[in-house]
């Protein structure tokens, strides 16, 4: 059998490298948010981009028990309290383009709004109003705008600040910024969602699409082992119950 092929990790009896780094020397330098942008970009980040990662997890940590994958990873923890890794794998897989995994979507809108930029020698703000029109045609939903309980997301503003704040914010915050201001032109307002302000700052940090998905699993893990945590201590067994209105046929004999 061939050998799988890394430049992530090597290792021999009595080390550890991480991107050709000595493991204790992450161990002491890097923060968690440092080591998954080592891990994914193969170089150590700046203070700022390390900060901004790591807010951004922050951000993306929990959204309350009824939130898609929370109340997924305490229902399955609810059947079956001895499978912890189960609950959170549930909470995971609850994750997709409705709920959380829009930062994906959102910046595969920002990197192709950029490039229509650079080939139709147009303004962002032209790509953007353009990227409205197209998505009002198709009848698609514009991912990283709206929200079902915010009318303004408190995460915004934060971490646009902080991504100006260390230099870090660049065509993809404006871009972002001109979408929700043309989808309010040419729709109603939406604000930004918080899929939509990771997606904006992470294409401005160098990530690819798919990290924006990445992202936001990797920050809510955190939440949903607390959400785990709390329905083990404080909650029965079983005790979540959903109301269910059958409207089937009634009773029938088979012929």
């Amino acid at each position: 059998m061939e050998p799988w092929r890394t430049s992530i990790m090597d290792m021999d009896e009595r080390n550890i490298w991480i991107r050709g780094y000595d493991i204790g020397s992450l161990m002491r330098k890097q923060t968690f948010a440092g080591m998954v942008f080592l891990l994914h970009q193969g170089r150590l980040p700046s203070e700022g981009e390390s900060r901004l990662l790591d807010a951004i997890f922050v951000a993306t940590a929990d959204h309350g028990p009824s939130s898609p994958s929370a109340a997924t990873a305490r229902l399955a923890c609810s059947g079956n309290r001895k499978g912890l890794s189960s609950a959170v794998a549930a909470g995971v897989l609850a994750i997709g383009d409705e709920h959380a995994g829009a930062g994906e979507a959102c910046m595969e809108i920002i990197a192709a709004g950029l490039q229509r930029v650079k080939t139709a020698s147009i303004s962002i703000e032209a790509a953007a109003a353009q990227a409205v029109d197209e998505a009002q045609a198709k009848k698609q939903r514009l991912p990283g705008l709206g929200h079902r309980m915010h009318s303004t997301d408190p995460r915004k503003d934060v971490l646009f600040g902080m991504a100006r704040e260390y230099g870090v914010a660049g065509d993809g915050v404006t871009f972002m910024l001109a979408l929700e201001k043309a989808a309010a032109q040419k729709i109603k307002p939406l604000p930004m969602n918080v899929d939509g302000v990771l997606a904006a700052v992470l294409h401005d940090l160098g990530f690819s699409p798919a990290f924006g998905k990445m992202a936001f699993i990797i920050g809510r893990v955190g939440g949903l082992t607390a959400e785990i945590a709390e329905e083990l201590a404080r909650e029965k067994a079983m005790r979540i119950r959903i109301p269910v209105a059958y409207d089937g046929p009634p009773p029938r004999e088979i012929p």
